[in-house]
């Protein structure tokens, strides 16, 4: 899998870039709002920001509202080059009701995992062990079989390929544009 078009995850993130660009060209209100996140576009009348919008903001946007803090950053991460700081995609707010054991690192939440079952995540740079309840909320399904491909170990999978799958169902999810 080195070749990032093997990667669904980073083909997902590009064409939702892709599509955010060619929307911000035409003027798109709520396309210009979301590139208006970024600091070097956000004081840029419409006018302006349509000139001056190219693919590498619309990359760094997506990449941001995706948990990641830079294109560079999400690339990383989803080709498992990123071992350290996983983003915050694996923790939005709406799982945060939850049990959850929280660890520094990975060799303890996988001891930590193996005494008590479930499935280990990353948070920035901490490991978490979560429930099924916790991986529905997330919007995956605990009973996929990549869980298994991949040893429930979100950190050191067993299978890349089965963690960028269930990578490409949180991306798809995360950057779908609200509205359509």
């Amino acid at each position: 899998m080195a070749d990032s078009g093997a990667f669904r995850s980073v083909t997902l993130l590009k064409t939702r870039a892709r599509k955010l660009h060619r929307r911000a060209q035409f003027g798109d209100a709520r396309a210009l709002a979301r590139l208006r996140t970024l600091p070097e576009l956000k004081g840029l009348d419409d006018a302006a920001l349509v000139a001056a919008v190219r693919r590498r903001h619309a990359l760094a946007t997506v990449a941001r509202q995706t948990g990641f803090g830079s294109w560079g950053h999400a690339l990383s991460v989803l080709r498992g080059t990123e071992s350290r700081d996983f983003g915050t995609l694996l923790y939005p707010s709406r799982c945060g009701p939850y049990p959850n054991i929280w660890c520094a690192g990975h060799d303890e939440a996988r001891a930590i995992r193996g005494h008590h079952g479930g499935y280990l995540l990353a948070w920035r740079r901490h490991c978490l062990i979560v429930d099924e309840h916790f991986i529905s909320a997330l919007g995956l399904d605990p009973a996929d079989e990549d869980w298994q491909r991949m040893s429930r170990d979100w950190v050191r999978p067993a299978d890349l390929a089965a963690r960028d799958r269930l990578y490409a169902t949180l991306v798809r999810e995360a950057t779908e544009p609200a509205g359509g």
